[in-house]
């Protein structure tokens, strides 16, 4: 299942430099992203109009993008603007462009109805342009739906013991945590609080502790903002506020999952992790790189169940008491793919 009219995260805007185009597959579509000499950023079919060449075999002219086989010229609008050898252009010599935007160092693409396209839609990520935070890009084409991506980011009761080496801690500590799911019709809200707990080793890395501090983990996830969650979470030492807002003491990371589908067993993953830990003595960069390993884990377990799913597709998930969250996020997707076709019919 694929919901068309949504943004979702194409890239990072330091993937597209000027006279360079990018490949990648959304929705099971085949896209070029390109960057004119002036800066100019497009989005087209990647397929040329006269004998189906991938125009990203080509490459970007000053203010066009060329088709590598006969010549043909297209702009970021995808309006044809050159036929080698003709002078007459027809309209159906152009390729379907589709709505791009950047935003806090991301790539945003449309691929539904062109004028369904809000930008002022797209979630904000203010870290990236914060210097009081430190932060660093990845990306993984993980083999799995993008649906289950979700759903991970979502479920942190697997934290305990899909991450039992990294970020894990206590199994007890994760499954007896205080935990509140909001819906409002169109945002999820998970808050998870545990007091009291054990620090796992990359917070003990990033904060210092010495000894139990209070732990949170926060997840929101509104997809009519852009297929993205952000996951706010940290630690301080215990009783010195956290769960009031008074954090000084110990550290924030906040995770920005972009969830892009490519094909219905694909996904491009483009995440960030941000935090406001101290730069000295290089915490920052020790968190990040302990956390990568913790992504990691996701990634294998991801593609684990991709596997057995792809074996047994007619067997059902069974529904568990900690599956809140994920069950109102199926729904509000579903609901958004039902609004899609019902103003098609």
């Amino acid at each position: 299942m694929f919901v068309r009219n949504m943004w979702y995260v194409a890239g990072y805007s330091a993937d597209v430099k000027p006279g360079k185009c990018l490949a990648r597959r959304f929705l099971n579509e085949p896209v070029v992203l390109f960057r004119t000499q002036s800066g100019v950023l497009g989005a087209l079919m990647d397929r040329c109009s006269h004998r189906a060449m991938p125009l990203s075999e080509g490459h970007v002219d000053g203010e066009i993008i060329r088709c590598p086989y006969h010549g043909l010229e297209f702009g970021p609008t995808g309006a044809c603007a050159r036929i080698p050898g003709q002078d007459r252009i027809p309209a159906a010599a152009g390729v379907r462009s589709y709505p791009v935007c950047e935003r806090d160092d991301f790539i945003w693409i449309w691929m539904g109805e062109p004028e369904k396209a809000d930008t002022t839609l797209i979630i904000s990520n203010p870290e990236h342009r914060d210097p009081a935070w430190s932060w660093r890009p990845y990306y993984m084409h993980v083999k799995s739906n993008w649906q289950l991506l979700v759903d991970n980011i979502l479920d942190l009761t697997h934290v305990a013991y899909i991450h039992a080496n990294t970020i894990g801690g206590n199994p007890q500590t994760h499954f007896s945590a205080n935990v509140s799911v909001e819906f409002d019709g169109s945002k999820v809200t998970l808050l998870r609080k545990m007091p009291d707990s054990v620090p796992p080793k990359t917070y003990i890395a990033a904060g210092g502790f010495k000894g139990k501090v209070d732990r949170w983990q926060q997840v929101e996830y509104q997809p009519g903002n852009g297929n993205v969650l952000r996951v706010n979470a940290g630690a301080c030492d215990v009783g010195t506020g956290a769960y009031e807002g008074r954090r000084d003491n110990g550290f924030v990371l906040v995770n920005i999952h972009g969830v892009t589908p490519e094909t219905e067993t694909t996904t491009h993953y483009i995440w960030t992790i941000c935090t406001n830990a101290p730069r000295e003595a290089g915490v920052p960069d020790v968190l990040f790189d302990q956390f990568y390993e913790t992504i990691c884990e996701d990634e294998r377990a991801l593609e684990a169940q991709q596997r057995r799913i792809s074996d047994t597709p007619d067997m059902r998930f069974l529904g568990i008491a900690s599956d809140g969250a994920v069950n109102r996020a199926r729904m509000l997707l579903q609901d958004m793919k039902k609004s899609e076709t019902a103003a098609t019919v």
